[in-house]
């Protein structure tokens, strides 16, 4: 597996990273065991890119990352996040940038995570009623004291990513890109390249569709929250995309790879900046997804993936109505 650099402070990552947040909820029941050896096996594979956030599960993920890590912190690059407020029972309470929350959320994930410093500590929403310069300053802070080594945000609007790096280098966004949503490469990927900041796309895979596994609403596990949250797997909008999908799968074919190899090395061949991460809880999607690392897509296959998932032509919005007010500020 590669490495890529993420910013201009010497943060350096796999190719891929392995995000973990459907270890614990979201995406259907999880296995612990099972998710654990994923990360091993992740790890054995040289994906050493660890995604997690403190409301996942909520709070059990970074336990579980933190488990699967135990003696072995010295070969991840751990990234986590704070800012999505919930509460023990599972509820959405808003979302919090005030310095004291940044500093209570940082000792609480280093405890749940059993480690001493993070690699990457993101802001996971922008607070709209902290400035960004507040926010910031806290997490400088903790870069200060030895708890974070590079700071990251996620789902950023352009005003607050050059506000936020003005404070302090800002190494890395997160936000969503895949073939099924490419609004980022308006404004936010220039912005980005200008100021050397990395970008770390999550869903990569558009939350499974490019996988090609989903034929039909039916194949949707029950207790899988998907339909509930994202428009592009309501009913209406669903067979829709997975006619796309199916597009991208017949390149797939006759280049000899999988749907979400070549979705996963379409990402990487949009910028040596660019470090996608992936989720699963299973070693067999995690292995497939390793072997992009030797797939290399020529000009003629760029075009034609092009031309199977024109831009814009995902049916739905990425999220709820009320849940897209949260991004972009």
């Amino acid at each position: 597996m590669k490495r890529r650099r993420l910013g201009n402070e010497g943060f350096e990552v796999s190719e891929i990273g392995l995000g973990c947040m459907g270890m614990s909820e979201f995406y259907g029941t999880g296995d612990e065991d099972e998710s654990v050896a994923t990360i091993h096996r992740a790890i054995e594979l040289g994906i050493t890119f660890l995604d997690t956030a403190d409301m996942y599960g909520p709070f059990t993920n970074e336990k579980l990352v933190g488990k699967a890590i135990q003696g072995r912190r010295d070969e991840v690059e751990l990234a986590t996040k704070f800012g999505n407020v919930r509460g023990e029972d599972g509820s959405f309470r808003g979302v919090s940038g005030k310095p004291e929350y940044v500093r209570e959320c940082c000792e609480a994930s280093l405890q749940r995570l059993g480690v001493d410093h993070i690699d990457l500590y993101y802001q996971h929403r922008v607070d709209p009623e902290t400035p960004i310069e507040e926010t910031v300053g806290a997490m400088k802070e903790l870069v200060e004291a030895g708890k974070v080594r590079f700071l990251g945000l996620s789902e950023a609007g352009l005003e607050t990513i050059r506000k936020a790096h003005a404070v302090h280098p800002i190494s890395a966004l997160q936000s969503e890109y895949s073939l099924f949503t490419r609004e980022v490469e308006d404004e936010v990927l220039p912005t980005l390249r200008e100021l050397g900041i990395g970008f770390v796309p999550y869903s990569p895979l558009g939350r499974g569709f490019l996988t090609g596994r989903f034929k039909s609403i039916e194949d949707m596990p029950e207790d899988d929250t998907r339909s509930a949250r994202f428009p592009r797997f309501a009913e209406e909008n669903f067979m829709k995309n997975v006619e796309l999908a199916d597009r991208v799968r017949e390149v797939a074919d006759e280049k000899g790879v999988t749907p979400g190899q070549l979705a996963l090395a379409w990402l990487l061949a949009q910028g040596e900046d660019i470090v996608p991460i992936p989720g699963t809880k299973r070693r067999k999607y995690l292995e497939e997804n390793a072997g992009v690392a030797d797939v290399t897509l020529t000009q003629d296959d760029l075009r034609r993936i092009e031309e199977a998932m024109p831009r814009g032509s995902a049916a739905g919005e990425r999220y709820s109505e009320e849940m897209m007010r949260a991004v972009g500020r």
